[in-house]
């Protein structure tokens, strides 16, 4: 069968936009061949999307419907650290990879389509690889409805999230409620509570107590511990240095036990102990592992886990 050029040059024409289409403009967006359902509008925080939800996007002229777009591969996976969510799992470029609540793992079953798995696209199976914290046997795979396959860890089906545009990112961290960051163990990633008062390595000061959210904490060296607490802060000192409030003595972890008590301020207030001395927080401490408050007025000073001012001029 003899074709024109001009038939032949129309048809080179539309294959190249095409390939323009599938590929550019989308970071790790679907494979040559695949259906970019969705993708003329900007992914949101799908979050209680199901197999039923967009209905008609994308279906063919048999009225099948078509996949939001085919999983990308995952890589090498591996765990790593994040401040406030713990350990989760990520892919082989550093990101993260995310569990569905509306989802089940036993067994394995996906119900993020169309517009939600553009904006939680999912993860391939074909190429995963268990990298340093991950147990193989942990990793499987799920058909999804267009016959993909879809990585599953611990039995839950493994996503990405779009707003997630660096390695690290936690963006889709607790989205809707239902969308968390996969622990390696397939449950979700979630930082242990921290202890009311713990310790951390400070580099210059060493072993400094802490409270709960990290902030460091300080003793006044003109309050008194014997034979009982007084604290010598009050009134405008206050509002620059807090007090710290009661903490059980089992919500408490580097900590000496001894002397750990709290007592009742004049104005009513209670306030911790440690060693039985006042211990308070400093307001011109912005963030978690500020030490500003350290020798102020040649009287303020950290803490060491067992009650001594660490720095404080010996007397």
């Amino acid at each position: 069968m003899k074709t024109s050029w001009r038939s032949a040059s129309l048809a080179a024409s539309a294959a190249a936009l095409l390939a323009l289409t599938t590929g550019c403009g989308q970071d790790g967006g679907p494979a040559a061949g695949s259906q970019n359902v969705g993708a003329t509008a900007a992914p949101g925080d799908v979050g209680d999307l199901g197999t039923g939800a967009g209905a008609g996007i994308g279906a063919g002229a048999n009225g099948t419907q078509a996949s939001a777009s085919a999983p990308e591969p995952a890589g090498k996976l591996s765990v790593s650290t994040n401040a406030e969510i713990g350990e989760l799992v990520t892919d082989g470029k550093g990101r993260t990879l995310y569990r569905f609540d509306a989802d089940t793992a036993k067994p394995p079953k996906t119900t993020c389509e169309n517009d939600c798995a553009t904006a939680w696209p999912p993860v391939a199976a074909d190429d995963a690889l268990a990298g340093e914290g991950i147990d193989k046997a942990l990793l499987g795979e799920v058909t999804r409805a267009d016959g993909t396959k879809q990585l599953t860890i611990g039995g839950w089906p493994a996503y990405r999230y779009a707003k997630d545009t660096a390695a690290g990112d936690v963006k889709g961290q607790g989205v809707g409620g239902k969308w968390y960051a996969l622990a390696a163990d397939g449950k979700k990633a979630e930082a242990e509570d921290a202890a009311g008062l713990s310790t951390r390595n400070d580099p210059e000061l060493g072993e400094i107590v802490v409270d709960r959210n990290g902030m460091t904490v300080y003793r006044f060296l003109k309050d008194e511990a014997w034979p009982e607490p007084v604290s010598a802060c009050t009134g405008a000192c206050l509002e620059k240095w807090p007090v710290v409030a009661p903490v059980e003595a089992d919500d408490t972890k580097g900590v000496e036990k001894k002397g750990l008590m709290s007592f009742t301020r004049p104005d009513g207030a209670a306030q911790q102990t440690i060693d039985c001395w006042p211990i308070y927080t400093f307001a011109g401490d912005k963030k978690a592992g500020d030490t500003n408050g350290q020798g102020v007025g040649g009287t303020w000073y950290a803490v060491a886990p067992d009650g001594k001012p660490v720095g404080a001029p010996k007397k």
